[in-house]
């Protein structure tokens, strides 16, 4: 009642000024309107004249009464003029008019224009302060959280596939969020934290919104980059209302995406352990040993660069459970493809085998983005059904590039590509342990290709060897080596494969021990992600001689295998010859063709 009181008194002030400043706006205006504006000939005429009763000089005008002649006869009006001449007090004695002069009071004017602008701004500031006062102040600064509830959760593990170790570790937490008194009554607590780890485009948002749905509780979610801003204190306030929330919902989820944004390593910072990202960090720390496992709140983060996070967030009572959401396999990706190809009209027969088959390395994201551009195609072919013709098409699309069949090259490029395009395959053909060549084109597709050699391998693999390593870099250098052989010249055309074989090279030295000369020694000392191609960059930890080893055990891999892509295709001239013929007449060829071109494989040189 007293608050009630309170809003009303503060009410009718506000009230009591508006009627104020209409009356005196309402006066001013009247006091205004009521005198005529003359000019100051017309006085100075009526003044001659005699018609002048009394005057009031100001500074800068006249203000009085005079008589005005009309049909009607004299009538009394009051007037007011700018003043022009100084030496006006002499024309007044002679003609015998009273005046006086009058210092202009200007403190209403002066009052209001300070006073108006003030009362604006305060009862501005007054009714922001209203709307987002001390109650409300959390949710203007820590109240960031998109909640999902649980009627408004339509995702389930139905929705998710090719994961399946994951979705059963998951399945306990969905256990303990159903019926959590079947594992408090043993006294047993789930894991406070569960991180999930893998390559982006797995799904670990996905199962996380999957968890939530099944177990049909609130969803909170945040990035980790949501925390922190610029104002210091601010991501710390976010985390403290973010548990206050879950735990006034509970039992219920809370998912903070990207977790490397907000847990890196502290330390790692510019502005050393005072920033405040690192202080929205302890704060999340100090949040998760404060909470009870058993009110049913259950944590989920996922990163995809587990190797820079804090270790205090990775500890036993913390993030103490870490799920692998990785690359699904060919049966993970049949599973998947099945999953989105439900809203899309499909042919009959379509091969879902022959599609994993062709898309090694593809995560979920990548199949759905597969299924998508396989359905517009399909539009813009003007079919009614999705065939394999489009997926295999958006297949080729999403590995080398858009075609550009409008790009004009010339004769002796094209000639060049041909023959560089069917050196890779004829080297991928002789060679065992090579994926199988499906297509050769020499179409230019996506930025700078101007052909490719689509090879699908036949089952996932897991472990190269030695021999296999190096077969692939002789692959990779088997287009500059027909382009040697065939103009005695080298093009610009194979940066991108001097890339993959000198990376391969290095891998071999560096990392799997494959340098004969350097024995069974790992030199890669950079922290690199185990699901990014990236590097935290490191320092050298071994001498600049073993260096000078390593580079020479590199090259020596490059041109050994550079040698032996060139022998394979010294002795299969004719077939390089006739397959650039054959590409350059038909611009792309299947690699069934190129195979009954060479007729058997020879052995691969000794």
């Amino acid at each position: 009642m007293a608050k009630i009181g309170k809003q009303t008194q503060f009410s009718l002030t506000y009230i009591f000024l508006a009627l104020w400043a209409v009356l005196l706006i309402r006066g001013l205006v009247v006091s205004y309107t009521a005198v005529e504006e003359v000019s100051y000939s017309e006085f100075l005429q009526a003044l001659d004249e005699g018609r002048v009763r009394e005057i009031e000089v100001f500074a800068n005008f006249i203000r009085g009464k005079m008589q005005r002649l009309t049909a009607e006869g004299a009538k009394e009006v009051s007037f007011a003029t700018v003043r022009v001449e100084p030496e006006l007090s002499e024309q007044l004695k002679r003609h015998s008019v009273a005046f006086k002069g009058v210092v202009e009071n200007t403190l209403v004017r002066d009052l209001l224009s300070w006073t108006v602008p003030i009362l604006f701004f305060a009862g501005l500031w007054l009714l922001i302060m209203r709307r987002f006062g001390p109650q409300q102040q959390s949710l203007m600064l820590g109240k960031k959280a998109r909640v999902a509830m649980a009627e408004d959760l339509k995702t389930t593990f139905s929705d998710v596939a090719g994961v399946d170790e994951a979705k059963q570790e998951l399945e306990e937490v969905i256990e303990f969020l159903k019926s959590p008194q079947r594992f408090t009554h043993l006294g047993g607590k789930l894991p406070k934290g569960i991180l999930l780890v893998g390559p982006p485009g797995t799904g670990k948002t996905l199962l996380a919104k999957a968890v939530a749905g099944e177990s049909k509780v609130p969803f909170f979610s945040l990035s980790g980059s949501e925390f922190v801003e610029m104002f210091v204190g601010l991501g710390a306030a976010r985390v403290r209302d973010l548990f206050t929330q879950a735990k006034e919902k509970a039992p219920c989820i809370i998912f903070i995406d990207e977790l490397d944004a907000l847990g890196k390593a502290r330390g790692m910072g510019m502005m050393g352990g005072h920033d405040e990202r690192e202080q929205t960090l302890n704060q999340l720390l100090v949040e998760m040993d404060g909470f009870d496992a058993t009110i049913g709140v259950i944590l989920m983060a996922a990163t995809n660069r587990p190797e820079i996070l804090d270790p205090a967030l990775l500890r036993p009572g913390r993030f103490d459970r870490q799920v692998l959401v990785d690359r699904p396999d060919r049966q993970g990706r049949v599973a998947i493809l099945r999953v989105h190809i439900k809203g899309v009209r499909v042919a009959p027969g379509l091969d879902l085998e022959l599609l994993a088959n062709m898309t090694p390395g593809f995560v979920g994201a990548d199949l759905a983005n597969l299924v998508n551009e396989a359905a517009l195609l399909a539009v813009r072919h003007g079919k009614e059904e999705v065939g394999m013709p489009e997926f295999q098409e958006a297949v080729e699309r999403l590995m080398a590039g858009l075609e550009k069949k409008n790009r004009l090259i010339n004769a002796k490029e094209r000639e060049i590509v041909a023959f560089h395009e069917i050196g890779h395959a004829l080297v991928a053909l002789c060679l065992p342990g090579t994926d199988p060549v499906q297509k050769i084109s020499i179409v230019p597709r996506g930025i700078a290709a101007l052909g490719y050699t689509l090879q699908v391998p036949t089952e996932d693999r897991f472990l190269l060897t030695k021999t296999e390593l190096e077969n692939r870099i002789a692959v990779a250098l088997g287009g500059r080596a027909a382009e040697e052989l065939v103009f005695s010249d080298i093009s610009t055309g194979a940066h991108n494969d001097l890339s993959k074989a000198t990376n391969l090279a290095r891998s071999m030295v560096k990392e799997y021990g494959m340098a004969s000369d350097l024995g069974q020694v790992y030199f890669e000392s950079e922290r690199r992600s185990p699901f990014l191609q990236t590097a935290m960059g490191g320092s050298q930890e071994y001498s600049d001689h073993t260096a000078r080893l390593i580079d020479e055990a590199i090259k020596a891999i490059i041109i050994g295998q550079y040698r032996v892509a060139t022998r394979i295709l010294q002795e299969k001239r004719n077939s390089l010859e006739g397959g650039a013929k054959l590409l350059l007449e038909k611009e792309t060829i299947e690699g069934e063709e190129l195979k009954r071109l060479c007729g058997a494989a020879p052995e691969p040189p000794a």
